[in-house]
């Protein structure tokens, strides 16, 4: 810190991440991410002597300094050269919830100020710096506030966001709660519909990163020469199409949970990527030397037989040990008849609004002597149809539950 207060800006590339605290000096700093040097350097002149300053002329030194330094205020600019602005500031919101975050105009200098920080000290005799428009309701539109769903009360035999109450079920429930309050790796195994997805919710609900970012990759849905630049970012023209930079998955996650689902399908090439992370915690953008230190548990679900790939050579054995480190086998439904009716009743009731919408006892019986192929989402697709054809009657009849035959093959002859 020289004589002035300020915090000079460095222009190293490692970027080292680390859990975040507000202490009682940052209560009094404020960070000034500005691009433009001169305008920086004209904003924090007019601003001296009202708190400690901290530079960043780039969004990656910004997180940076946030991370080292905190701040009460975070004057960001709204055209990063190598991060998305509305990306940024979502991260900086989830991340850094104590934090103001302000915006800038980094060519004209313009503030956008929310109204109940107008009358703030730090910004003083600049009020032809702030800008004519609605300043609060345009830094509405970047916030991307996340915030947990309250949990209801729970007994130690029910997960969030699950139904059932067989033992199958309550076992499942027990490992969850136990591995939740740690930060182990979790890999969470079961047919397609089974639920994975909510097993992975749960572990983050129940654990201490609950009010932090829960993100979800569906590792079967990008493009193969696009998975790197989705898990781990990229810089503007690190590859045709890169318009602008951006942070990735893992980063969008930061103190949160990233759920890797359908884990088998992803890249060899990107699988040595996400083993780095998973053992050092680094994660490297495309198109630059800036190395992330990043804090994220790691939930992985997979529907194939992974050591089975690993034995063809399609998946990292060391990868899937990593990943494995606490397995959770999700039943299928067939495996839990009993929670049928259950699992039925919970879907008419979100159906419905909340209304007493039942099951008559045909249509349990119907129900629960299929064999649920496509399980929890077969389920689910068969009562919203039954809901549907009942025309807002308070019973579903067997006569309104429509199952699918089981899809077989079809052997077609080939003409001479």
């Amino acid at each position: 810190m020289n004589q002035q207060g300020y915090i000079p800006s460095s222009s190293g590339n490692a970027v080292r991440a680390i859990p975040y605290s507000m202490g009682s000096g940052r209560a009094h700093t404020i960070l000034v991410a500005i691009a433009d040097s001169s305008v920086r350097a004209k904003l924090m002149e007019r601003m001296r002597g009202t708190s400690v300053l901290v530079e960043a002329a780039t969004g990656a030194e910004a997180l940076e300094r946030l991370q080292r330094h905190g701040a009460r205020i975070a004057l960001l600019d709204r055209h990063f050269p190598d991060l998305n602005s509305e990306e940024l500031v979502g991260v900086v919101e989830r991340q850094f919830p104590g934090i103001e975050v302000v915006l800038v105009d980094g060519t004209s200098g313009h503030i956008l100020v929310p109204d109940e920080l107008r009358n703030d000290r730090a910004f003083a005799g600049m009020s032809d710096l702030f800008a004519r428009s609605a300043p609060a309701a345009v830094a509405g539109e970047l916030r991307a506030r996340t915030t947990a769903e309250p949990l209801e009360e729970l007994d130690g035999d029910s997960l969030p966001g699950m139904v059932g109450s067989s033992e199958c079920m309550k076992a499942v429930a027990r490992l969850v709660r136990s591995v939740a309050v740690h930060g182990t790796a979790v890999l969470v195994t079961g047919e397609t519909g089974v639920g994975k997805e909510l097993v992975a919710e749960a572990v983050h609900r129940l654990s201490p990163r609950a009010e932090k970012p829960f993100v979800t990759v569906n590792c079967a849905a990008i493009p193969e020469a696009l998975v790197e630049a989705e898990l781990f970012g990229h810089t503007r023209g690190a590859f045709t199409g890169a318009v602008q930079s951006r942070l990735g998955k893992i980063h969008a996650a930061q103190m949160g949970t990233v759920f890797f689902d359908e884990i088998g399908e992803l890249p060899l090439a990107s699988q040595a990527k996400l083993l780095r992370f998973l053992e050092s915690g680094e994660v490297q953008r495309l198109g630059t030397s800036d190395v992330f230190r990043l804090d994220a548990r790691v939930v992985a679900a997979t529907n194939v037989d992974l050591e089975r790939k690993v034995k063809l050579g399609l998946f990292r054995e060391d990868l899937y040990y990593r990943l494995s480190v606490f397995p959770i086998e999700l039943p299928p439904l067939r495996e839990r008849v009993e929670d049928i009716p259950l699992v039925a009743s919970h879907f008419l009731r979100r159906l419905s609004g909340g209304d007493q919408v039942k099951l008559t006892t045909p249509a349990e019986s119907r129900l629960m002597q299929h064999s649920w192929p496509g399980n929890v989402r077969e389920l689910r697709n068969v009562v919203e149809r039954a809901f549907v054809l009942s025309g807002g009657r308070e019973e579903i009849g067997a006569e309104h539950i429509h199952l699918r035959k089981p899809c077989g093959s079809v052997r077609v002859s080939e003409s001479s």
